[in-house]
């Protein structure tokens, strides 16, 4: 009987352990931070040094829930064709802003935008269907201007115009795979 009391008492610590792992795995995943797997390679070289992708990074869902995005941060966003699907860019444009490309250059609110922080110098950024070469296009409130950094191969705002706030899953915050990889993503 007391074989039998210590099986069953095991059983039972195994299964609570289980529920509150479970359940605090839950309410991380919900309100904390999200796994993302980089898929394609409009974030190369920032997010992938090769065209395999791949790539598994956390999202940090907390920080825009008390802060807005800045430029330069890297997000990830419910895609504007398809909000099955989760995109990752770099906000380029603010709400108010104005923007425009011009001769392979971002400008924003007339200036020549400083990108040198995550972009070699090479990096030509060409128009798109949504904002045309010379346009100048004003950032509606809520709303976000976001470019992959690789902008020969990117599906982003040149296209299909501005990120919605609410849209926006979080701040891709750190590369847990692959291991060689491991760290925190750049932004700015």
């Amino acid at each position: 009987m007391k074989i039998l009391k210590l099986i069953g008492g095991f059983i039972l610590d195994f299964i609570q352990t289980i529920v509150t792992a479970l359940a605090i795995f839950v309410i991380i995943y919900l309100f904390f931070f999200q796994p993302h797997q980089v898929k394609g390679n409009s974030m190369h070289t920032t997010l992938t040094d090769s065209f395999d992708n791949g790539e598994y990074i956390l999202t940090n869902k907390i920080n825009y829930r008390f802060d807005k995005p800045e430029r330069g941060d890297v997000v990830v966003f419910k895609a504007p064709q398809n909000e099955d699907y989760d995109y990752i860019k770099r906000v380029v444009g603010m709400p108010g802003e104005t923007v425009k490309v011009f001769n392979g250059r971002v400008y924003i609110n007339g200036l020549p935008l400083d990108e040198s922080a995550y972009l070699p110098s090479t990096v030509n950024t060409s128009a798109g269907r949504f904002l045309k070469e010379g346009e100048e296009v004003t950032i509606p409130e809520g709303k976000y201007f976001v470019l992959g950094d690789n902008r020969a191969h990117s599906s982003d705002s040149r296209d299909w115009g501005y990120v919605t706030e609410e849209n926006i899953v979080g701040k891709a915050w750190f590369v847990y795979w692959p291991p060689n990889k491991l760290g925190l993503v750049e932004s700015k």
